[in-house]
C-alpha cells in the first residue's frame, strides 16, 4: 500500500471512531462529511429534527482540531449577521471591523431555507473563493472554510427554497435519516445513564486526532490517488447523461463532475486505496448529483423520483473496465 494512504487512513479510522464516541449511527453521513472535508468542498444536510446534524458538525471539528461556528437562520436575519459589520469606535475616532460568524473553519448554516434569498446569497462569494467584502474591503477566510448547511425536508411552511446556483455550489447532500432501533436504543440508554452525547463532548471524553495545519496535508495525499482517464471519461459521461435524459428538466453542470471526481478521490483514499474505482464514482452519485437535477413536471406527477432517474442512468452509461 502507498505508505502516504496507509497514514492517511489510519487517521481517518481513528477520526471516524472518536466521532462514534458522541453520533450514534450515522455512519455513512460522517463519510460523506469527510469526503466534503478532504475535497475542500461545502455540504448540504437534510434531516428532520433530532437525528444529530448540528452534533455531527460539532464533533468533526472537534475531533479533526479546527473552530467552529453556527448561524441559526431566520426570515429576519441580515447578511450582516453572517459577514460581519464595521462599528464606528468613539474613542479612536474610527471604525472597527466587528466579525461575524463566517470567520471561522466549519461553519453551520442552520435552518439555511429559513432566510431570504439575500441573506442566503451572503454565504455565495464565502463557499467560492473563501473571501468576504465588507464595505468595499476583502477579507480572506480560514483555509479549512466550510459551510455545513441543514434544512428540514418535512417542514416547507416559511421557507424560502435555495436556488439552483446555490445548490450547485454543495458539493454534495447528505441525507440524515432517524437512527435504527438499536441504535436510538442505545442513545435512550445513554440519556438515562447520564451519559450524553453532548455530556462526552463537554466533558473531554473524545479527543483531537488532527493537528493545526494538518488537514490540509491530508488534501495534499489525495493527490497520490491515480485516478484513469477511462474514469475521469466515465464520470463526464454520466454528469452529461443527466442533460439528455427525457425526464429531465435541469441536468447536472459541469461543477458538478468535478465534485464527483474530486469525492470519488477521496472515498478511494478513505477506503485506503491510492486509485479510484468505478465503484467510487456509483457509490457517490445520488449524493453529488441528486441536489442538483430537476425533473419535468409530466414525470413528477406519475410519482418518479430523482433516485430512480439516476440509477437508471447508471445502468445506460457503459462502466469502464
Amino acid at each position: 500500500m502507498n505508505p502516504t494512504i496507509e497514514s492517511f487512513t489510519e487517521k481517518l479510522t481513528a477520526a471516524r471512531a472518536e466521532v462514534a464516541k458522541v453520533v450514534i449511527g450515522q455512519q455513512e453521513a460522517v463519510e460523506l462529511s469527510l469526503i466534503t472535508l478532504l475535497s475542500r468542498q461545502h455540504a448540504l444536510i437534510e434531516g428532520v429534527p433530532g437525528v444529530a446534524k448540528t452534533l455531527l458538525v460539532r464533533t468533526l471539528a472537534h475531533v479533526l482540531g479546527v473552530p467552529s461556528g453556527r448561524v441559526q437562520f431566520t426570515p429576519d436575519l441580515m447578511p450582516s449577521d453572517i459577514t460581519g459589520t464595521n462599528v464606528f469606535n468613539l474613542q479612536t475616532n474610527s471604525f472597527t471591523l466587528i466579525r461575524g460568524p463566517v470567520f471561522t473553519s466549519f461553519l453551520l448554516a442552520d435552518e439555511i431555507n429559513r432566510a431570504p434569498a439575500k441573506t442566503q446569497a451572503a454565504l455565495l462569494q464565502a463557499m467560492q473563493e473563501r473571501v468576504v467584502s465588507i464595505d468595499r474591503e476583502t477579507y480572506a477566510l480560514d483555509e479549512n472554510f466550510t459551510v455545513f448547511a441543514t434544512q428540514n425536508p418535512a417542514d416547507s411552511e416559511g421557507t424560502y427554497p435555495l436556488p439552483e446556483a446555490q445548490k450547485d455550489r454543495f458539493m454534495l447532500k447528505i441525507k440524515m435519516e432517524p437512527p435504527a432501533r438499536d441504535e436510538e436504543l442505545s442513545l435512550a440508554r445513554r440519556m438515562v445513564g447520564n451519559n450524553t452525547p453532548e455530556g462526552a463532548l463537554a466533558a473531554g471524553e473524545v479527543r483531537a486526532v488532527l493537528g493545526a495545519g494538518e488537514l490540509a496535508s491530508m488534501r495534499a495525499a489525495l493527490d497520490t490517488v491515480t485516478l484513469r482517464e477511462e474514469l475521469t471519461s466515465y464520470v463526464v459521461d454520466l454528469v452529461r447523461a443527466t442533460r439528455s435524459h427525457e425526464s429531465m428538466l435541469v441536468g447536472a453542470g459541469p461543477r458538478a463532475t468535478q465534485a464527483l471526481l474530486l469525492g470519488s478521490r477521496a472515498r478511494a483514499a478513505l477506503d485506503g486505496r491510492d486509485y479510484v474505482t468505478p465503484d467510487d464514482v456509483r457509490g457517490l452519485a445520488s449524493a453529488v448529483l441528486g441536489h442538483r437535477l430537476i425533473l419535468r413536471p409530466e414525470f413528477e406527477i406519475e410519482g418518479l423520483t430523482i433516485d430512480e432517474v439516476l440509477s437508471r442512468i447508471l445502468e445506460q452509461v457503459a462502466v469502464p473496465r
